[in-house]
């Protein structure tokens, strides 16, 4: 019997079962039946508080959407790991089932994790179709700084190369600064505009980004543009990457990767739109240098 039978009987035995995948690759399931579930390999747990909103879902390209409610549990969705944003766009399947028999499902909405807001002990989490895809802006943007990201498949340099990258230890920490030794190796600024990635501890996967490097003396203080959102203690192993401020020189003299700039340099700036001739000056196209 298909799921489609056993609605066609009139006394159905029917639950919602979510399976969210994390981009750290944890899985955790949930579902709005009395006792757990367990299909697909995934455990549906049935002690999470986890429920849903009706289903909006049209055809054409408009966004499909829905909204999810739940408490928070350390058995299941935790505060800390929402907080920390372990689960900013995190890959979400929705299927009815029927609980007697969990051959007899189907798949009612496949998408991601979108703003996820707390209240009290209570999440409220949004959730967005495949078709969300679309409303991202696509084709290149020309400007002068580079519109790749270090180490992407467009930049194409490698950031594990020797002296671009280093792991240590954290010493210290100040709110969003980050207190490093054995750093010395590297020039003051070096890790400015780069990225910074927990392997141990309470943050351990989060990645952040570096907004300042500064030495002083034997330390480096690492300032970030937003905390990791979770308890550090000093030996928390963390690795740095070099930064990039997307400018040609930068690309140029600091990685040699010049050839993969994505970059336009040599762009006239918005003043030029304005410009007009003036005698005495030069009409060649570059800048005048009076």
């Amino acid at each position: 019997m298909t799921l489609a039978d056993h609605l066609a009987t009139g006394t159905t035995t029917i639950a919602r079962a979510w399976a969210l995948t994390r981009a750290d690759g944890a899985s955790l399931g949930f579902t709005d039946h009395d006792r757990d579930l367990g299909f697909e390999g995934v455990t549906f747990r049935a002690d999470a508080g986890l429920t849903a909103r009706a289903l909006e879902q049209v055809t054409g390209l408009a966004v499909d959407n829905s909204e999810a409610v739940g408490a928070l549990r350390d058995a299941g969705l935790t505060e800390s790991d929402i907080m920390a944003g372990r689960y900013d766009g995190a890959e979400l399947t929705i299927w009815e089932v029927n609980w007697e028999n969990t051959a007899e499902r189907r798949v009612l909405f496949r998408g991601s994790l979108g703003e996820i807001t707390r209240t009290g002990d209570a999440f409220r989490a949004e959730l967005r179709g495949l078709s969300e895809a679309l409303n991202q802006q696509g084709g290149r943007v020309y400007h002068a700084a580079c519109s790749a990201v270090l180490g992407d498949g467009a930049c194409r340099f490698d950031t594990s190369a020797p002296g671009f990258s280093a792991a240590v230890a954290l010493t210290d920490q100040a709110e969003d600064v980050l207190i490093f030794a054995g750093l010395d190796t590297f020039a003051p600024g070096w890790f400015t505009h780069g990225r910074i990635t927990a392997l141990s501890g309470a943050a351990e996967g989060l990645v952040g980004l570096i907004r300042l490097d500064r030495a002083e003396g034997a330390l480096r203080r690492i300032t970030l543009w937003d905390s990791l959102r979770v308890p550090l203690a000093p030996g928390d192993m963390f690795r740095l990457e070099a930064g990039c401020d997307k400018q040609a020189e930068t690309c140029r003299t600091k990685f040699a990767n010049f050839l993969n700039f994505r970059g336009f340099p040599h762009i006239p700036g918005e003043d030029w739109l304005t410009a007009y001739p003036k005698t005495g000056q030069p009409n060649t196209g570059g800048p005048w240098r009076g």
